[in-house]
């Protein structure tokens, strides 16, 4: 059971409030420097240290307006934020993982650790975090919440990012289990109760997981044993267990633990709407899968489960790449893939993988400009990651022979380079690099930074990026009249896209809106689209303010939403589309609804 934040301003009241005093009467945020001065002047009683930023974000909380400490407000909570950076963006991501389960993939780049779910490794940051909490989503949920609380940020505004594998290869019954479970702890952390202990002795007491009895410490090197072998070999008993669990539950033979992977819909739909209200409410559900596991089925029941975006591993835009790393799909299951999930209004993150076996640097760049040339691809956001040679993967056998090298580096700086150059403006570069500890990594990059790298060289060029993060209006006080309304139109597959932003005359972003204008002769995928243009996603970015806050100077919550969906309801009424839909977040359905959205079973709609 992770320890409890058990520290007494009160016990501490003279040393704290004069640290706060100095630090919150600064005009901004202070200097790392400039902060770690005023911590040595004022330390810790009989030799302890000094006061931490969670110590000294709970006294504010304590003392807010005492003692001349100015009022609680978030923009004095900003100055004592640890990482300001984590909801820059405007909303609090918590990530999520599952639980280690066969995957249909045998690609030949892929990490083979069977203490996590395919493709992740044991020592990454959110890997890690979800093992010490067992991979349940409850105690994962609360507890990363509660972490964002004690380090000062905003959690009302919570973007889910369910990762681990292809989601779409487990059962059913887990997926809806395991979303509901998110959305219990969302909803006891802000009513004030602590369930863990619950889960705690319940995973002591029945799962492998419970970190004192998975031994499973193994990992499989090279191709002896697939990891799907493995891994129904290690967790034969907990997987028996949940299916005979599910049998049980289902027939009303027993009643559920809070461990039980089972819930129905009917339960889900109830905390879905309890969620609508809640202090801590989804304003973005995401999951990741492949391009071959997606039907009209698949994007129609993930939406059902209240997911707003999809990752989805393209990895590459070529058919002898893809056979050659043993990918298990073609080019044209990433084709049918997009269209379905743009159809359905989702928000399409793609991962792109370049360096991978079979391909080289200009290879890799044509590789990229199809991606954004092709209306077939062109995804809202995209992760880059260059292929790392894991010890565990069979690619280390490749490496061996000789059959393949990584990039070197100015190899993979031109190549990143030049792909940076080529990222259209309504994209957003969400990672560049992924998080792969430098132990992991047998040979190839292990520069962590190589975003900020790519920056550097860019300017020294005379360019930069032009991708929605490169652009984010961030915590700057941006005047109203500064910003203006622009529109970048651009085809895909099956409608016309229309990103709306709300930019700075340098073309910094403060929000915006991704409008889908379906051709007539597609049909709709689900009866509430007949008809229907489709707001895909609307964002307003600057640090995250709590529900119905404002401040004067920051983009949140100073009407710039609502402007982009009336220009929205403009559009679609010129193109002659007689209903506007809008694919919500849970959290999200009372914003929709005071502006004229009425619910649907899966989307919101407005008449035009």
């Amino acid at each position: 059971m992770p320890s409890k934040f058990d520290f007494d301003p009160h016990a501490h009241r003279e040393q704290v409030i004069a640290i706060l005093r100095e630090v919150l009467s600064a005009p901004d945020r202070l200097a790392h420097g400039d902060f770690e001065r005023i911590l040595r002047e004022y330390p810790m009683p009989a030799g302890e240290g000094m006061y931490s930023r969670p110590q000294l974000i709970q006294s504010y909380r304590t003392f807010a307006g005492e003692d001349g400490l100015p009022e609680y407000s978030d923009e004095q909570l900003f100055k004592l934020r640890r990482k300001p950076m984590r909801t820059i963006s405007g909303v609090t991501p918590v990530t999520v993982l599952t639980k280690p389960f066969p995957c249909p993939g045998e690609c030949i780049f892929c990490p083979n650790d069977v203490r996590m779910p395919k493709s992740y490794l044991s020592d990454e940051p959110g890997a890690q975090r979800a093992e010490q909490n067992s991979f349940d989503p409850y105690l994962q949920t609360y507890t990363r919440v509660l972490t964002y609380f004690n380090m000062g940020h905003p959690t009302d505004k919570i973007e889910v990012i369910i990762l681990g594998g292809t989601w779409s290869f487990y059962p059913e019954t887990f997926q809806i289990w395991f979303v509901k479970r998110i959305f219990d702890a969302l909803h006891d952390f802000g009513k004030g109760i602590d369930r863990r202990q619950e889960v705690w002795d319940a995973l002591e007491a029945g799962s492998q997981f419970y970190p004192e009895h998975n031994t499973s410490n193994v990992q499989i090197v090279g191709a002896q044993q697939t990891y799907n072998k493995v891994v129904q070999q290690v967790y034969a008993n907990e997987m028996h267990r949940s299916r005979e669990l599910v049998k049980d539950i289902a027939t009303g033979a027993i009643e559920r633990s809070p461990i039980d992977e089972y819930a129905t819909w009917d339960e889900l739909e109830a905390a879905h709407t309890e969620n609508e209200t809640a202090d801590c409410r989804v304003v973005g559900l995401v999951v990741e899968t492949r391009p071959d596991h997606i039907s009209a089925e698949e994007v129609l029941r993930i939406r059902r489960l209240g997911c707003t975006k999809v990752q989805i591993g393209f990895q590459s835009l070529n058919d002898d790449v893809l056979r050659k790393n043993r990918r298990g799909h073609t080019v044209e299951a990433t084709r049918r893939a997009v269209k379905l999930l743009r159809q359905a209004g989702f928000k399409i993150h793609a991962h792109w993988m370049p360096n991978l076996y079979g391909s080289d640097p200009e290879a890799d760049i044509e590789d990229y400009r199809k991606m954004f040339g092709d209306p077939d691809f062109r995804p809202d956001e995209l992760k880059v990651y260059p292929c790392s040679l894991i010890e565990s993967a069979e690619l280390m056998q490749y490496y061996q022979r000789g059959d393949w090298q990584p990039y070197t580096h100015e190899e993979l700086l031109h190549t990143l380079v030049e792909c940076f150059k080529m990222t259209p403006e309504y994209c957003r570069l969400t990672r560049v690099i992924r998080d792969i500890p430098s132990t992991d990594i047998v040979d190839g990059n292990q520069l962590t930074n190589f975003r900020q790298i790519v920056d550097q060289t860019l300017a020294k060029q005379g360019e930069r990026s032009m991708d929605i993060r490169a652009r984010e209006v961030r915590h700057k006080t941006i005047a109203p009249d500064a910003l203006h309304l622009d529109e970048v139109w651009y085809g895909s597959s099956s409608s016309e896209e229309v990103f709306l932003q709300f930019i700075t005359e340098d073309r910094e972003i403060a929000g915006f809106l991704r409008l889908c204008l379906p051709f007539a002769d597609e049909a709709p995928l689900h009866p509430e689209l007949a008809d229907a243009a489709i707001i895909r996603e609307v964002h307003v970015y600057g640090q995250s303010l709590g529900i119905g806050e404002s401040e004067t100077g920051r983009a949140q919550h100073a009407g710039l939403g609502t402007a982009l969906i009336e220009r929205a309801v403009e559009l679609a009424t010129e193109r002659g589309y007689g209903r506007l839909a809008v694919i919500s977040a849970i959290g999200t359905r009372g914003y929709y609804r005071k502006r004229g959205f009425e619910d649907g079973v899966l989307y919101q709609v407005r008449a035009l």
